[in-house]
């Protein structure tokens, strides 16, 4: 008996991996940080090479603001952290 594709059952989402999918840290333009310091924050707490930051900073000048890193919320949190402790305006969203 073929199935049409009304009857098929689709598998269960986990939401609990969905939500953590879903958890970035957004950082938004300043006029007070310099690239350099944008950049060394970026290595720093978010773990990006210096190409990654220095390609996140740029679309922060232009764009107003960049998602700098995905993830859960527990491992986001002290990155977040650590970018507003530097001077940085960031959140998660």
């Amino acid at each position: 008996m073929k199935m049409s594709t009304q009857d098929q059952v689709l598998p269960e989402l986990d939401l609990e991996v969905l939500e953590q999918k879903e958890n970035k840290i957004v950082l938004f333009n300043d006029e007070v940080n310099t690239f350099d310091h944008v950049i060394d924050m970026l290595v720093a707490a978010c773990d990006h090479t210096p190409v990654q930051a220095e390609q996140c900073s740029l679309i922060v000048h232009y764009k107003g603001k960049c998602n700098v890193k995905t993830g859960g919320y527990d491992d986001l949190k002290p990155r977040c952290t650590a970018l507003l402790e530097a001077g940085l305006t960031a959140e998660i969203q």
